[in-house]
């Protein structure tokens, strides 16, 4: 999916992101790519559990122990923030003239490392050390390989992923952490809030209760900035204040002293603290009159605009994006199912689901229609169905639907779409099945 003319901000290219739990792996976020320009805005729009938060989470780099970045590759201007962490050992590798050498070394030490793994450790469940056996034969016939013929690099690329989706399925994250990606984490504990900063789903939560609200906006401040003075971190937080429009008495004051408008307007100020050119908010009106959303979400828009910041609002609320939005993303089941420029997808969807989210919310504009819900539940990612994951609820789903995972087709100029009839939902001439 590309952004056009111009190098994105962001770049996020089939990002997989794979959390390990006792049943096996729950694929949250499987092969999503979008592009952000600076100052751009672009909703994530879908239901609960479908990948949102993980995604930024992923960006972010604050994914929880058991979750990681299995596959794709995530780009902040230009520098590489996220990326399957053998990927990322091995392309540094490939860039040396002992890549040869290099890499039968990695992959020896690797196989030692796996076959004391499978038969080593009660705490790999039955599934987890099958899948650890199944690298290692990998590792084995790779090696093989090398010794035989020395591939070339693409070859040995393509080798190297296949090695790297069945170790997803395995246990020992651990084990696999590298130092390159330490590095990669280090980078990013440079950037993250100072370059890249999250408004957080529950305001309240996001808040230490122990702690004043002007002290904690304050220490992002003196982490970032080392030669700033507490006086001035103060002062800058007094200027936050007046920024989101709440009252300078109110600097310390407790998070349980704030209403949940307050407290929603002090995790803007925030966030906004060392000027970042990308702003993550999800769902940043959660719990909130509709009066109060209003009220938030031109605020948000406002300083967005005013500071040139880059955003990404995450919502399940389609008409949130609409009003603030450029471009949207519509995910289901860890995938993104719709992606494009906002007017055109409201007024040509080209897809199923997307069509699902308009036909079941209101809208005061345009003729009067029945609402009609998705029927059925979004798929257990830990064993989602086969083919398209949204087959099961789609009342235009076809035999292929239910064997063959759809590509991201391009309807037109900034509109994609994954699905195996994307151009006749786009033409309107898709029926019912």
């Amino acid at each position: 999916m590309s952004a056009g003319n111009g190098g994105p901000l962001l770049d996020v290219r089939d990002l997989r992101v794979y959390f390990r739990i006792l049943k096996g792996m729950v694929k949250a976020v499987d092969g999503v790519s979008f592009q952000l320009r600076r100052g751009e805005t672009m909703g994530l729009v879908g239901e609960s559990g479908c990948g949102k938060t993980t995604t930024a989470y992923a960006i972010t780099r604050l994914l929880p122990s058991n979750g990681e970045i299995v596959g794709g590759e995530i780009r902040f201007n230009n520098m590489v923030v996220g990326r399957a962490q053998l990927a990322t050992e091995m392309d540094e590798t490939l860039k040396r003239p002992t890549w040869l050498e290099e890499t039968q070394a990695i992959l020896q030490k690797r196989e030692t490392q796996l076959t004391a793994a499978t038969v080593g450790g009660t705490e790999h469940i039955v599934e987890g050390a099958e899948a650890l056996g199944r690298e290692v034969e990998l590792l084995q016939q790779l090696r093989g390989v090398l010794t035989a013929g020395a591939p070339s690099q693409d070859e040995l690329r393509g080798a190297i992923q296949s090695v790297i989706d069945v170790d997803l399925k395995g246990w020992g994250a651990g084990m696999r952490r590298r130092r390159s990606e330490r590095d990669m984490e280090t980078q990013m504990s440079a950037i993250r809030w100072s370059q890249v900063s999250m408004i957080f789903q529950s305001a309240m939560n996001a808040f230490n209760p122990v702690y004043r609200i002007g002290d904690q906006i304050a220490e992002a401040l003196l982490t970032h900035f080392p030669d700033m003075t507490k006086e001035q971190a103060r002062a800058r937080t007094l200027e936050l204040f007046d920024l989101v429009g709440l009252d300078r008495s109110r600097i310390d004051g407790y998070p349980h002293e704030f209403s949940g408008g307050m407290r929603q307007r002090s995790m803007i100020a925030m966030s906004l603290a060392c000027n970042p050119q990308l702003l993550i908010a999800d769902e940043p009106t959660t719990a909130l009159d509709v009066i109060m959303q209003d009220r938030i979400l031109a605020e948000i828009r406002d300083l967005q605009r005013e500071l040139n910041i880059a955003m990404i609002i995450i919502t399940h609320d389609i008409s949130v994006v609409a009003e603030v939005a450029e471009k949207i993303g519509i995910m289901y089941g860890g995938g993104l199912f719709e992606y494009g420029n906002i007017v055109e997808i409201f007024e040509r969807p080209a897809n199923p689901y997307t069509i699902g989210l308009m036909s079941a919310f209101p809208s005061i504009k345009g003729d009067r229609k029945r609402l009609r819900a998705i029927p059925g539940s979004p798929p257990d990612l830990s064993d989602p169905p086969p083919g398209c994951r949204f087959h099961p609820r789609c009342r235009f789903a076809q035999e292929i639907c239910r064997t063959q995972e759809a590509a991201v087709i391009q309807v037109s100029r900034d509109h994609w779409s994954q699905c195996h009839f994307a151009k006749e939902v786009f033409a309107g001439t898709l029926r019912e099945s």
